[in-house]
């Protein structure tokens, strides 16, 4: 089945060009040109990227993304807008968008976007990740996270951050490799974008009593600090 990507766009002008080049790369995509459709679109038909303008209409596409994200949409969510100040970008990303890319863009360079975005949301990011006897537990094919039976509701950027510290548990990972990693090549913003979904994490972690802690060593990176733990199948 082809992957479904939603355009969430009301200028004709962008968003036919840019369904024109989707349809090409053999995704099924819709198009709409509201938040309100949007939202009503994503309750009623699953997609696998939701590419989402902020000047919309009706509302603005920070609150798109805050209202998908609560309302349990764990697809990814790029961001496509003509507002390029490195506030935007990172409240955009506070608000539960995995990746952020700026008008005017390249049709080539938004097409690499959305795979890289495919690869990591339909493959899974990381192998199987041990539990925690604490309680935390990390589903790495379904990308969800647990405290003992509680979900933890992760954007997809916190989600990867997370797989890669624990996947590393006690060890340091380089601010470099978590960048590389998770926002890959195309990545151009603020690496601040890295500390502020670092702190997201760590509320949401310390939120329902996860005893695991991502610590910070200065000017290297960040370590996630557990006990011991048994490997289990994922």
């Amino acid at each position: 089945m082809a992957q479904r990507v939603l355009v969430v766009e009301d200028e004709e002008d962008i968003a036919f060009p840019l369904v024109r080049t989707l349809e090409r790369e053999g995704y099924d995509v819709s198009w709409v040109d509201s938040g309100e459709r949007a939202l009503a679109d994503l309750e009623g038909v699953a997609a696998d990227v939701v590419i989402l303008d902020l000047g919309l209409p009706d509302m603005d596409g920070l609150e798109v993304c805050r209202r998908a994200r609560e309302s349990g949409f764990g697809g990814a969510i790029m961001i496509v807008t003509a507002r390029a100040a490195e506030l935007d970008r990172v409240v955009g990303l506070d608000y539960g968008a995995d990746d952020y890319l700026s008008k005017p863009f390249g049709l080539a360079e938004l097409q690499a976007r959305v795979r890289a975005l495919l690869r990591r949301t339909q493959n899974g990011f990381a192998p199987a990740v041990p539990e925690d006897p604490n309680g935390l537990r990390i589903d790495a094919a379904a990308r969800r996270v647990y405290a003992g039976d509680q979900e933890v509701p992760l954007t997809g950027k916190e989600f990867e951050v997370l797989s890669i510290l624990a996947s590393h548990r006690d060890k340091v990972v380089s601010r470099g490799r978590l960048m590389a990693d998770v926002w890959d090549e195309n990545w151009y913003g603020s690496t601040k974008t890295l500390d502020v979904t670092i702190g997201r994490l760590r509320q949401k972690l310390e939120s329902v009593g996860v005893t695991d802690k991502v610590v910070a060593v200065r000017g290297v990176g960040f370590r996630l600090e557990a006990g011991q733990v048994q490997a289990t199948s994922g």
